[in-house]
């Protein structure tokens, strides 16, 4: 096996083991949003705080889900008072969906605690790893959408 296989290998364990502690940290943030919140439901949080008011037809596109999964995530989440929906002042038979105030503090809350765990795990790091690993990931996830 060549060097460069032996890099892509070592990537691709590091990346599973890093894809499964996510995979597990979302299910715990999305009980800390609320106890019934499902842990996929967490990255639309995530996505409506980022980009603001969406359709739920863009949602399911950048997600990758159809509309019926996505319309079942939003009612779900809708019924928990964490999003509501408003008219499309753009197009009248749309709708978009929104963040509730609730849902926004609950969603900050959690996030600024994780964040505050990776302050305290890379706490020997220095400023400039973390700034490095933070390029490198954007940079590997900028490609996996293109």
């Amino acid at each position: 096996m060549s060097g460069v296989d032996h890099e892509f290998l070592a990537l691709e364990r590091e990346l599973a083991v890093f894809l499964r502690r996510a995979r597990a940290s979302s299910g715990e943030m999305a009980r800390e949003v609320h106890p019934e919140l499902e842990p996929a439901a967490y990255g639309l949080l995530v996505r409506l705080e980022a980009a603001g008011r969406q359709r739920a037809t863009g949602l399911a596109a950048y997600f990758g889900v159809g509309k019926a999964t996505m319309s079942r995530q939003l009612h779900s989440l809708e019924n928990l008072g964490l999003v509501a929906r408003e008219p499309d002042p753009a197009d009248g038979r749309a709708w978009l969906v929104h963040l509730t105030d609730d849902g926004l503090a609950r969603f900050r809350s959690v996030r600024d605690a994780r964040r505050g765990r990776y302050v305290r795990k890379l706490a020997d790091w220095d400023r400039a790893e973390v700034a490095e690993l933070a390029r490198l990931l954007h940079q590997l996830n900028a490609r996996a959408e293109s």
